[in-house]
């Protein structure tokens, strides 16, 4: 199990996502370019002092990343919004990847295009968005459940 963020725009986000990792035993993947300097300084100011226990890879582009992951084999889960099936209706395995896109905009089509699977967490009409930090620990939460990985690394 995998966490990548596709050019996050607000460190403290990152932050919480790259603590949940840390605290989880689970990798973690930024595609840049991200919103802030994706430094060792920002994320200790969001109050990330956690960030020397992640597995954290930086790719420099979506190409990179893409190029990492098939190398890899990992099958690529895409949330989002745009997406008809629920997390709680997929069947995770250990190679899965769990892509989460920009705070702002999400992921451009190319991105989408690229995913294996596409889930929404379903939410009440009329409402946007959760929080992409909210959304990440729900999701990693039961793909860790699924695969039962109870026993922290």
């Amino acid at each position: 199990m995998h966490i990548a963020l596709y050019e996050p725009d607000i460190a403290q986000n990152t932050g919480t996502i790259l603590r949940l990792c840390a605290c989880l035993g689970v990798p973690a993947h930024i595609i840049e370019p991200a919103g802030f300097p994706v430094s060792d300084r920002t994320f200790r100011r969001a109050g990330m002092d956690y960030l020397d226990q992640v597995r954290l890879t930086r790719h420099v582009s979506w190409t990179a990343f893409e190029q990492w992951r098939r190398s890899e084999q990992r099958h690529l889960v895409l949330f989002t919004t745009a997406a008809a099936t629920s997390y709680l209706d997929h069947r995770y395995g250990a190679e899965t990847l769990l892509l989460f896109g920009r705070e702002s905009a999400g992921v451009p089509q190319l991105v989408h295009a690229a995913a294996d699977t596409r889930l929404t967490i379903p939410m009440r009409p009329g409402l946007r968005s959760l929080n992409v930090a909210m959304t990440c620990a729900m999701a990693v939460g039961e793909a860790l459940r699924q695969i039962g990985e109870t026993q922290v690394k």
